[in-house]
């Protein structure tokens, strides 16, 4: 996960490389990205249903060797079409079946309720750190050797990493599926757990919320080097400021995974919108600098993926773990309509007008928006019936 995280947090790197050399304009990249966002939540409940079906391991295999394909093409790939069909579509396939809806399923299958919180905030923290490590070395190879060669050997790294995936084995059923943990409802089937999901109002409340998270993520990742760059920042701030967001990310995704143990997670999300919110104002109102672009990197890295283990643990609270990567990347799917919206309202508005400013204005009122929804949500765990059999 750490290392498919860290390719997705190093694209934006890539947009002024490829549209000068291409000729493209920054809507075209943005469009590509903006589909790899929508398609990885678009296909985050179908890898969901097989995870939860037969197990992590296989959709993590399948995901990392169709991301290194999807990067060959990206370096690849001559026209705006099939950059489009490479970046969009292809990756956006493969991180629905490499980042945070099979991994997180899968751990909170494996481990204790009691240790879940934990689990899914270290598994957050080493994201963070392939991010943080390959910030950095990406924008090193990309002046050594040009974009071409970085994203070829990117996709070498990923397809090494396919013996990893085996890792994520979980003890099987005797229909071959993966177990779920104790309390998990057994014999319930998927289309009464999506029924029974679909009707609670805190499900969409917060899949309304986590859209806010994928937009404002989405621009930023995608559009901050480039807006730095407009505003007089050297390139090495822009790398600098992606590196401390990924350093932050490590500390806040950590300790939102350990608060989310002992405090109601609904509240938790509430104040990290709030917090962002605050963060991009901020960082609006003073003059763009050095100090100020790190200062708001920290804090922003330290709510950056803290949305996730929060959100994640939430939804396996209410609904249980049986169908959870299912039940969350039907929720997944709002964080990426965001980030769909995110990326592409960003290349959209800056061909308009040359500037990002309206950009930053939407994310934080959907910050606010956001942090209101949460308010409402009935994180009460569902009681159900007991099988006959489990009775006798």
């Amino acid at each position: 996960m750490g290392l498919a995280l860290g390719v997705r947090h190093v694209q934006g790197l890539f947009l002024l490389p490829i549209t000068l050399d291409r000729g493209w304009s920054r809507e075209t990249f943005a469009l590509a990205m903006a589909v790899q966002n929508l398609v990885w939540g678009l296909a985050q409940p179908f890898t969901g249903m097989v995870a939860d079906r037969w197990g992590a391991g296989k959709v993590v295999a399948g995901g990392l060797a169709l991301y290194a394909l999807g990067l060959v093409g990206m370096a690849l790939a001559s026209t705006p079409v099939t950059f489009v069909l490479c970046v969009g579509v292809c990756i956006g396939v493969a991180q629905s079946g490499t980042a945070f809806g099979a991994i997180y399923g899968a751990l909170s299958r494996l481990v204790p309720p009691e240790r879940r919180g934990w689990a899914l905030g270290m598994a957050g923290a080493v994201g963070g750190l392939g991010q943080f490590v390959l910030v950095p070395a990406v924008q090193g190879l990309i002046a050594g050797w040009g974009w071409h060669a970085t994203l070829l050997l990117l996709a070498l790294a990923l397809a090494a990493a396919l013996p990893l995936a085996a890792a994520l084995r979980e003890p099987a059923r005797a229909d071959g599926a993966a177990t779920p943990s104790p309390g998990a409802p057994e014999g319930q089937p998927l289309r009464a757990a999506l029924r029974e999901a679909f009707a609670h109002r805190g499900f969409w409340l917060l899949n309304l919320g986590f859209l806010a998270c994928g937009f404002q993520l989405a621009f930023i990742a995608n559009h901050l080097p480039a807006y730095l760059l407009d505003r007089g920042l050297a390139p090495t701030h822009a790398v600098g400021a992606l590196a401390t967001i990924a350093l932050a990310n490590v500390a806040g995704t950590y300790a939102c995974g350990l608060l989310g143990a002992k405090h109601r997670r609904k509240h938790l999300l509430a104040a990290v919108y709030l917090a962002r919110t605050g963060t991009m104002a901020l960082f609006l109102l003073l003059p763009v600098s050095p100090a100020s672009l790190y200062l708001f990197s920290a804090a922003m890295g330290l709510t950056w993926l803290g949305t996730v283990p929060l959100t994640n643990g939430l939804v396996a609270q209410v609904f249980g773990v049986r169908y959870l990567t299912t039940l969350f990347g039907f929720v997944f799917l709002g964080h990426q309509i965001g980030s769909f919206l995110g990326v592409w309202l960003g290349g959209v508005v800056f061909e308009a007008t040359r500037s990002y400013d309206l950009v930053w204005l939407a994310a934080m009122a959907l910050g606010l928006v956001s942090a209101a929804l949460h308010a409402p949500i009935d994180d009460r765990e569902i009681v159900r019936p007991r099988p006959l059999g489990a009775m006798a």
